[in-house]
């Protein structure tokens, strides 16, 4: 299977394509330039947690990068309660005053490693803390455009100009990425880091004799690593579902055979094994390091993915009776009717029910529209593009499993971070979703076009 070469032109096109998608993605995450997100929750969304990162610098100027274990976390005494208000603002005075901390609680949840990064960062960059602040948030915003015009690059290569400026404008238009876009906890980039790297090389290795399968697995469990050690093991099934999107993708497109399946799915499974198998010890040996020891922080780990879960009510405090008994099908109906854009930040309206439903575009008319357009994509899709468009409807409707997963899996987490977790329909259903519609445009007009010639 031969890679398609593109013309110079072709080649410009991209380029000028990748450049405005990083330049309107990056202003999207930065100030909300575009409005798609109310401008007071662009300021305060997810800072309580990205506060644990700034109290982090603050407890690695003090006492190094890897005290308390390289951990994140704030100047309080504990977080059991979590942090207020008062205490976020704290974090942030103590950084940009070079204050010290009389006391740290980290966060045990995840390895921190954007914590331990920006703190490298700090230390070297001589320059005010106001400044370093400012840049941290540059270059997370750019990272994260980035990341996401790697993939819209993939949809352009594939299926060209038009689809690729459909997928932009949905990621532009997703008050769910502007948000989170330039969050120093959060890391957007990382999210989609597996990805991308699967599409790079499955891309790259269409003929099965040139696909070497024990790079492909290690470039798997490098891209997972740093995912889990950069934020985590939050949305971690999104994560590894979403690796396997664009599998499907050339499964489909290519014809693989149920060996090649098998040998891919192994090589993703095996490589993203060993990486959780290897972020998980890390965690534990950084609780260990600000605790007791190794087993506080398995007994942490267990405990921590028991009460995110289903686990038994009767094991885990009172606060989280309600998300563990939550049902499933209620938890996944909260998120489908979830707004992925709000018209009402351009345009005013007094009708209730106009403002609450017309103007809102939520999740399950995305899905419905979706629905609708593979439909009509798969009646219109000409023989010389059909194997590439079945390839499509196929993959994105296996992608929906990736924000599903977390729904399902992580059912009391997703109950109680309502305010958050509305993120993963980008990861990364509405991108193929709108590359679906974008085709099924272009295949319509294309064919209304040949009609109109023969008539």
């Amino acid at each position: 299977m031969k890679l398609k070469h593109f013309s110079q032109s072709e080649r410009t096109r991209k380029i000028s394509i990748c450049a405005i998608s990083i330049l309107l993605l990056f202003f999207g995450f930065f100030s909300n330039l575009w409005h798609v997100a109310e401008q007071e929750w662009f300021d305060t969304h997810q800072r309580d947690t990205e506060s644990l990162i700034v109290g982090r610098m603050v407890k690695s100027r003090q006492d190094g990068i890897f005290s308390a274990g390289g951990l994140t976390g704030a100047g309080i005494v504990d977080l059991d309660n979590w942090i207020s208000s008062e205490q976020i603002d704290t974090q942030y005075s103590a950084y940009l005053n070079t204050l010290t901390f009389d006391k740290f609680a980290p966060y045990m949840s995840q390895p921190g490693g954007q914590g331990i990064l920006f703190s490298l960062f700090d230390k070297l960059i001589p320059l005010s803390p106001q400044i370093k602040l400012w840049s941290f948030y540059v270059l997370t915003a750019l990272f994260s455009a980035i990341a996401l015009t790697a993939i819209i690059g993939w949809f352009y290569e594939e299926f060209g100009g038009w689809v690729a400026i459909f997928v932009v404008g949905s990621a532009v238009l997703s008050q769910w990425l502007t948000v989170f876009g330039k969050n120093l906890w959060w890391s957007l980039w990382a999210f989609y880091l597996p990805m991308i790297v699967v599409m790079s090389f499955l891309k790259r290795s269409r003929d099965p004799a040139n696909r070497q399968f024990i790079r492909f697995g290690i470039l798997i469990s490098i891209s997972v690593f740093i995912k889990c050690f950069i934020n985590g093991f939050e949305y971690i099934t999104t994560t590894l579902v979403m690796m396997m999107v664009p599998c499907v993708y050339y499964a489909v497109l290519d014809k693989w055979s149920r060996h090649q399946c098998l040998k891919v799915t192994l090589a993703t499974i095996s490589g993203s094994g060993v990486a959780i198998f290897f972020g998980l010890i890390l965690l534990c040996f950084q609780i260990g390091a600000a605790k007791n020891g190794f087993s506080d922080g398995v007994e942490h780990v267990v405990y921590s993915l028991g009460k995110r879960t289903h686990g038994e009510v009767q094991n885990f405090p009172e606060v989280y009776a309600a998300s563990l008994e939550a049902g499933t099908v209620g938890v996944v109906i909260t998120y489908a009717q979830g707004v992925f854009f709000d018209f009402n930040n351009y345009i005013s309206h007094t009708n209730a029910f106009v403002s609450n439903f017309l103007l809102k575009i939520r999740y399950v008319y995305l899905i419905v529209l979706f629905i609708v357009m593979s439909a009509l994509l798969f009646l219109r899709s000409t023989a010389e593009r059909r194997q590439h468009y079945i390839a499509l409807i196929w993959t994105t409707w296996f992608s929906i499993l990736a924000p599903l997963s977390w729904y399902v899996i992580f059912k009391a987490h997703s109950y109680i971070h309502i305010h958050m977790s509305f993120l993963l329909w980008q990861m990364p259903f509405t991108f193929f979703g709108f590359a679906v519609f974008g085709s099924a445009i272009v295949a319509w007009t294309k064919s209304l076009k040949s009609e109109l010639k023969q008539g």
